[in-house]
């Protein structure tokens, strides 16, 4: 049975149905240096040829700036995946990326709390 919302992607059984790696065609490292935290948004810009529907998924979700590592949980793909999607999107011109901008010590103990706060929330 398919999970609602999902599609022909995801079988409650059974898992995910086509294999990560085989959505972006076995690569593992994207042509655009993206990191967890980089900031990608839609340009607005319709993308030539043919795009999975992996990338049309994650081209929706990049109508407002998000970071990777939130684009990659809603799709429910390893950010490697995920990041060669959206490299391939940023190639096309349909999204912008920004890297992170760390204004403070990343390491600074209250915003690691605020990061697992968020994602025991999202769990």
């Amino acid at each position: 049975m398919t999970a609602a919302g999902d599609g022909p992607w995801l079988d409650d059984a059974a898992g995910r149905l086509v294999r990560p790696f085989t959505v972006s065609n076995g690569r593992t490292r994207p042509t655009v240096a993206l990191d967890l935290m980089s900031q990608v948004r839609a340009t607005g810009s319709t993308p030539l040829g043919y795009l999975g529907p992996e990338h049309a998924q994650a081209l929706d979700l990049c109508r407002a700036p998000v970071p990777v590592a939130e684009v990659a949980a809603h799709l429910r793909l390893p950010v490697a995946v995920t990041k060669v999607l959206l490299a391939d999107l940023v190639d096309c011109g349909a999204l912008t990326d920004k890297p992170p901008a760390f204004h403070h010590n990343p390491t600074d103990r209250a915003l690691l709390e605020a990061v697992l706060d968020g994602l025991r929330r999202q769990l």
